[in-house]
């Protein structure tokens, strides 16, 4: 059957995540729909038609979608539910946010976190942190998913879908935007970072957090992280966690500095390609995991790292 990626965008252009999702659905089997809901996303719904693999594109636009609000996304899916096998989405906040209204007005199970397809109806999930693996079998006429971007290679781009304009949904009423603060950074986006450098309580202060950390994400050009230890001390920002309960995070390159290893945190971040942990324990659970391990004091071996570099 064929199987509908919802995806995630900001009106103009596709988010990262939507194009692990579209891999995912190809593994399924058969075509491969993507789903743009939101206001003046016309852009948006063109990007989507040149993914790789991506079969048709439909298109609802209205203002009651314009800010993704949970109650009305999931009412633009249902309302074209009936079609689809395999209703697939980012396993990020928004996807997370409305596969479960999905799934519940389907009444069929939540099939969250995927891994891996290995066939139309059998997935793999992580369970207790990360430290099994679940396969899990579906017989439900409709399988709504979740899928965990770091476990599937972004989809290319090259593709020439043709794009559907939809119906869009009446406003639910449950909800409304009032507004939100953004952020802005000019480092990359933590989740779609090549490089991250993460700190985590050795630091001490958010002052020790800036001055030590900062020059060596500026030398590599990475994103910054925490673990949660440090973001509940008030070192770094709740955006910056990395962890079960924060961001999970594959890059090219993790440099966890002061970080001890928290069954939570690895969980996060323990599929980076490269790791390489600092930390003055030798004893530290992050050494199980680092490609390179320095057992030393951060705030001497940062610094000459920083220098060297």
């Amino acid at each position: 059957m064929t199987a509908l990626v919802i995806a995630e965008h900001d009106n103009a252009s596709i988010k990262g995540a939507t194009l692990n999702t579209v891999t995912a659905a190809l593994a399924c089997g058969g075509d491969v729909h993507v789903l743009v809901a939101g206001h003046n996303a016309a852009a948006a719904a063109a990007a989507a038609a040149q993914i790789a693999g991506v079969a048709k594109v439909l298109h609802a636009d209205s203002p009651v979608l314009a800010h993704g609000l949970a109650e009305n996304v999931a009412a633009q899916v249902l309302a074209v539910a009936s079609s689809y096998g395999h209703i697939l989405f980012p396993a990020t906040s928004s996807g997370k946010n409305v596969a479960p209204r999905v799934a519940a007005k389907l009444d069929v199970a939540q099939i969250s976190d995927i891994t891996q397809v290995i066939a139309p109806d059998t997935f793999e999930r992580p369970i207790y942190a990360g430290n099994a693996i679940a396969t899990v079998q579906s017989t439900d006429a409709t399988r709504v998913i979740t899928v965990r971007t770091t476990g599937f290679d972004a989809a290319g781009t090259g593709g020439s879908a043709a794009i559907e304009s939809l119906n869009a949904v009446a406003d639910s009423g449950k909800s409304q935007y009032v507004g939100s603060e953004i952020a802005k950074s000019d480092r990359p986006e933590l989740t779609a970072a090549k490089i991250i450098v993460s700190g985590g309580r050795a630091l001490g202060s958010s002052e020790k957090f800036s001055e030590v950390l900062t020059p060596l994400a500026d030398k590599l050009g990475a994103a910054l992280g925490a673990s949660r230890a440090a973001v509940d001390a008030g070192y770094a920002p709740n955006d910056w966690q990395v962890g079960q309960t924060g961001k999970i995070v594959a890059p090219q390159l993790y440099v966890a500095c002061g970080i001890s290893g928290a069954i939570q945190h690895l969980a996060g971040m323990k599929d980076s390609k490269v790791i390489v942990a600092i930390n003055k324990d030798p004893e530290a659970p992050i050494f199980s995991v680092a490609d390179y391990g320095l057992e030393a004091d951060l705030f001497v071996a940062v610094p000459e790292l920083v220098g060297k570099l």
